[in-house]
């Protein structure tokens, strides 16, 4: 699958609206190859449908985007996702080597790239990408404030 611009964030935001769609929180990720803009994998939140704390929409598109690759690090590839990524997703990313990192919402509570620990920006991260916040905030914002609001 071929997209550009940001209809990559479009591809993570129809991933979360998945999530939002099975009782799961709305975050969706898209891991892009850089040079020739082709998918190689797309993922949503399946923490509660495979009882899994870890099945977070960047582990599992990483997962198979270096499945698809044949290679444990993506150094030529992109992550779009539509919500900052925690701690244990942001390490994950440094050890994919991710190229860039482009995130809808940011999580003053739960995350881990410009906010609580800056995991990109500690001593012993061993590769920083380059990180692009705010993308199609808003519409990311939206899907997790009606996701939390119907929980309520």
């Amino acid at each position: 699958m071929i997209a550009e611009g940001n209809s990559f964030m479009d591809l993570a935001l129809a991933e979360a609206a998945k999530a939002a769609a099975t009782g799961e929180v709305p975050v969706g990720a898209v891991v892009v190859e850089a040079a020739s803009g082709r998918v190689l994998a797309a993922a949503h939140n399946r923490v509660e449908a495979d009882r899994d704390p870890t099945a977070h929409a960047e582990l599992l598109a990483l997962r198979a985007a270096a499945a698809q690759a044949g290679a444990p690090r993506l150094p030529d590839c992109d992550l779009y996702v539509t919500l900052e990524p925690c701690p244990m997703c942001a390490q994950a990313i440094a050890f994919a080597r991710i190229r860039r990192l482009y995130y809808g919402a940011g999580d003053p509570k739960g995350g881990g790239v410009e906010h609580g620990p800056r995991i990109f920006q500690q001593a012993t991260c061993n590769h920083r990408p380059e990180v692009y916040g705010g993308i199609a905030d808003m519409a990311a914002g939206a899907l997790l404030r009606a996701f939390f609001a119907q929980r309520r």
